[in-house]
C-alpha cells in the first residue's frame, strides 16, 4: 500500500461513512460486530486522515494489515491504528469487542500532560493483552465504561469519556514500553510529512497563514506538500490549515463565554467581520448561529 496506491484509498471518519469530517471533533465508540458483521466481517483498505483508532479484541480473531505488513490479531489485544494509515481488517465470524474512533484534536488534549501517551497513540501496533501485566479485566472495564458514558445522557458525560479514553491511552502506553518492535507499518514520505506539517500547524495555525511558511519550516516546495496532504489526507494543505482554525474556533464558541469578536482574535483574526466570513463560508452558518444550534443540542 505505497503512496501511489494510498491516493485511491477510501477516507473516512467511520468506515463507509461518506460525511464530512470537520464537525467530529471528539470520539466515537461502538462493538466491532455493529459495522464489521454487516460488511461480512471485511473491513475493506481505507484510512481516517483525521482520527486515530484503537480497538479492543476480546473474542474471534483475524487479520489485519497495517500499510503492508499483516498480522494476525491477537485475543484479547488491542489494535492501534493511528491518523493516516491505510489498513484493512479481516475479523473471524463473530469477533467481538470494541473500536474507538478518536479525532486528533480530542487525542491532544487526552495527552496533553504526558508526551508519551500521544507517542502510543502514534505508534501502528497489534499488542496481546496475555503475560503483559496488563489488568485484562481492567481493561475490558475501561472500553465498557467508554461505551456505556458514550450511549447515556448523564451529567458529566464528556468529562467521564476523556476520562476513561485517557485510561485508555494509559494503558496503550504500557503495552508498548513491553514490545521492543519499533513500529508495524513503515509509512511513506507522504505520511512523515503530514505528520510533521499537522505537528507545525499546532504550534502556528493562529498567527501564520501562508503554505509558503509550512513549506520552508519543513524544507520541502508547496507543491510537494499538497501533494503529500492529497495523498495522505485527501485534502489539501491549506484545507488542512483551514479546519484547523475552524475547529478551534468552535472550541471557544461551545466550550468558552467569549464574544465572536473575541473568538476570532483568539485565532488569530483581527477583523471579526472577516472571520464571520471565514467561518460561515465553512461551516454554512455564522458563528452566532453556531453557538445557538450547540447549546441547543447541549441542552
Amino acid at each position: 500500500m505505497a503512496s501511489e496506491a494510498a491516493r485511491g484509498i477510501p477516507h473516512y471518519y467511520l468506515y463507509g461513512d461518506q460525511g464530512a469530517d470537520v464537525e467530529l471533533d471528539f470520539l466515537h465508540i461502538e462493538p466491532i460486530r455493529d459495522r464489521s458483521g454487516p460488511n461480512d466481517w471485511r473491513i475493506r483498505p481505507h484510512a481516517h486522515p483525521d482520527h486515530m483508532q484503537a480497538l479492543l479484541v476480546k473474542e474471534g480473531g483475524g487479520t489485519i494489515r497495517l500499510e503492508e505488513r499483516i498480522l494476525p490479531i491477537s485475543v484479547p489485544g488491542i489494535l492501534v491504528v493511528p491518523a493516516g494509515i491505510v489498513h484493512q481488517i479481516d475479523f473471524d465470524p463473530g469477533t467481538d469487542g470494541f473500536v474507538v474512533t478518536a479525532a486528533l484534536g480530542c487525542l491532544k488534549a487526552a495527552a496533553a500532560s504526558d508526551p508519551r501517551l500521544m507517542g502510543a497513540a502514534e505508534r501502528p501496533a497489534v499488542y496481546p493483552l496475555e503475560g503483559t501485566g496488563v489488568s485484562i479485566p481492567a481493561v475490558f472495564d475501561t472500553f465498557e465504561w467508554l461505551h456505556r458514558e458514550f450511549i447515556w445522557s448523564a451529567p458529566g458525560r464528556r468529562t467521564a469519556i476523556m476520562a476513561q479514553y485517557m485510561r485508555l491511552l494509559v494503558v496503550m502506553l504500557r503495552l508498548s514500553v513491553t514490545h521492543d518492535d519499533p513500529g508495524i507499518a513503515a509509512p511513506d514520505r507522504d505520511y512523515d510529512l503530514l505528520v510533521r506539517y499537522r505537528a507545525l500547524l499546532e504550534t502556528h495555525f493562529r498567527s501564520e497563514r501562508s503554505l509558503a511558511f509550512y513549506a520552508g519550516d519543513l524544507a520541502v516546495t508547496q507543491a510537494r506538500l499538497n501533494t503529500a496532504c492529497k495523498a495522505r489526507a485527501g485534502k489539501t494543505a491549506s484545507d488542512l490549515l483551514y479546519e484547523r482554525i475552524v475547529i478551534e474556533a468552535k472550541r471557544y464558541l461551545v466550550y468558552t463565554e467569549s464574544s465572536v469578536a473575541q473568538v476570532a482574535h483568539l485565532t488569530g483574526f483581527d477583523d471579526p467581520a472577516y472571520f464571520n466570513r471565514f467561518f460561515t463560508q465553512r461551516v454554512g452558518v455564522s458563528p452566532g448561529a453556531f453557538r445557538k444550534q450547540a447549546l441547543h443540542r447541549e441542552a
